[in-house]
């Protein structure tokens, strides 16, 4: 095996942990908390912290791995990654589990931000210019399916011990670590100065806007502390352009969004990416709630995503390298709304099968899955091929903030939707056997942390009412999650538009990929 080629396998191992534990935690939540004997809120962060720290230092993780080298970087977030997997496993139990599980996801969120930006470098500094858009298409597809597959391996892995889930990582951390320090190619470090104040600016701001979105859906948009976040964060991201545009080396260039379609692909991953990372949330949620379905069982909805997800990414990356991304993203984003749209008109469908597998629900998710995988990658690497010089990092850096951004906004803006219908027709339902709103706003509550208990005062009510109460909540529940549904089909819409207006014809990564044969009097080896 070619050391490019195997460079590249141990950095799909290396990002692929961070795409898992994008979803991995919020399934295995419910255990999380129970063992730990965590508060309500403290468990939401340990799972929202990750998002928003990763999203926060994004930018600054993707300037340091131009600066620094790609190599280095991508070592320092391996490590750190792995280090920091192994705390979150470790968390007592006591007083001290909350803050220890929330800092150490904290820091595992800005291992992630820093790993991920160097990585693309390494992918396209070490293959030759007429193989670097296949590579670029593997590690991107892969590495975003590896997102389907964290609810898979958390259901299972939850069975034997929660901490499995975090602990699963260091081998893979290891495994990683040595293969890139073996097998990628040393780094070329520029003699350039890093923007520090900008990187605390959008780090502020980021963190901000991700954390009033966060807290949109429990707190109320209406909150003042809400209001004032997202008004603060969207004023210092506002600063942080004015500030880039008037620094000599800035964290980010301004200039590269003169690209029409270096913008459409940012713009194509933000409204992908409110789609992709709030499915598997309600999916999770329906699948528990409505289907009755186990944590493992839940998996396989996820595996159906992942199967559609990954057929369509190889087709993608063909017609890609082919014809460019202008076709892709206009396909993807329409079979991506007639599988969510397919997927809204099914929900409801709680019918029971012999095979779990299949069910009302298989096709649509398939679907939905296909049209994410026919243009993620694809968006992605078109970006990464517009970078002015040799800014990978900083470019990938940018697509992936708005992968965060897309996803925080996705699950702020479709969780209120869900939780404001559904707290209606709970207290509909309720109030037919007696309960009252008290005991909806309970059941909503519960429902939130992915449990099909109503948890409410009714439990001395018959059994038969019970049971009545329960199919209540299981409906509602699917009645509900359509508008979450349809949401998702509607960013899609948004994405089929973006491919009407790409450009035409193919983009290639330019001659100055290839790293200089000798360092220069202005870079050094690393």
């Amino acid at each position: 095996m070619k050391s490019s080629t195997l460079a590249l396998t141990g950095l799909i191992f290396a990002v692929s942990m961070t795409t898992i534990d994008q979803t991995i935690v919020a399934l295995s939540a419910p255990s999380i908390q129970q063992n730990l004997g965590l508060t309500h809120d403290g468990m939401q962060w340990a799972v929202n912290v990750y998002l928003l720290t990763t999203a926060a230092f994004f930018l600054l993780g993707g300037r340091v791995a131009d600066v620094v080298g790609h190599k280095r970087m991508a070592l320092v977030g391996i490590a750190g990654f792995g280090v920091t997997s192994l705390l979150c496993g470790l968390a007592p139990t006591g007083d001290l589990a909350e803050p220890w599980l929330v800092t150490a996801r904290a820091l595992q969120g800005v291992s992630g931000a820093i790993m991920f930006p160097a990585a693309i470098g390494i992918v396209v500094e070490g293959f030759a210019r007429e193989s670097r858009g296949r590579a670029m298409a593997i590690f991107f597809a892969i590495t975003g399916a590896m997102t389907a597959l964290g609810p898979i391996a958390g259901g299972y892995l939850t069975v034997w011990t929660w901490r499995a889930i975090f602990w699963v990582n260091v081998p893979i951390a290891v495994a990683a670590f040595v293969i890139v320090a073996v097998a990628a190619r040393p780094s070329v470090r520029r003699r350039e100065r890093i923007d520090w104040l900008g990187a605390a600016i959008v780090a502020a701001g980021m963190g901000l806007v991700v954390f009033g979105l966060q807290q949109a859906s429990p707190w109320g948009w209406a909150n003042p502390a809400v209001i004032g976040s997202l008004v603060l964060g969207a004023a210092l991201l506002v600063l942080f352009v004015v500030v880039q545009r008037r620094t000599g080396q800035p964290l980010i260039r301004i200039a590269a969004f003169r690209d029409r379609g270096f913008t459409l692909s940012t713009v194509a991953t933000l409204f992908a990416s409110i789609a992709f990372i709030s499915t598997f949330f309600f999916l999770s949620v329906y699948g528990q709630v409505s289907l009755q379905l186990s944590a493992a069982e839940t998996g396989l909805l996820f595996l159906k995503f992942f199967i559609g997800f990954v057929i369509a990414s190889r087709i993608g990356s063909v017609r890609f390298d082919k014809h460019g991304a202008r076709g892709v993203v206009l396909i993807g984003g329409i079979v991506g709304a007639v599988g969510f749209g397919w997927l809204a008109t099914t929900a409801t469908d709680l019918s029971i099968h012999a095979d779990a597998f299949f069910n009302a629900q298989t096709w649509p998710i398939v679907v939905a899955g296909a049209g994410i995988g026919l243009m993620f990658s694809p968006v992605s690497t078109d970006a990464v091929n517009r970078a002015i010089g040799a800014s990978y990092g900083e470019v990938s850096a940018i697509t992936q903030t708005m992968k965060n951004f897309g996803g925080a906004l996705g699950l702020a803006v479709f969780t209120t939707v869900v939780t404001s219908r559904l707290t209606d027709l709970l207290t509909d339902s309720f109030a037919k056997f007696g309960g009252t709103a008290a005991d909806a706003q309970s059941a909503v509550e519960r429902i939130s942390g992915a449990s099909g208990d109503s948890g409410s005062g009714l439990s001395t009510l018959p059994q038969a009412i019970q049971e009545q109460i329960m199919h209540a909540v299981r409906s509602d529940y699917a009645s509900a999650v359509q508008w979450a549904f349809w949401g998702m089909a509607a960013a899609m819409v948004v994405v089929a538009v973006v491919g009407l207006l790409y450009p035409a014809g193919r983009t290639s990564l330019p001659e100055d990929a290839a790293p200089a044969a000798e360092p220069s009097a202005d870079t050094a080896t690393v």
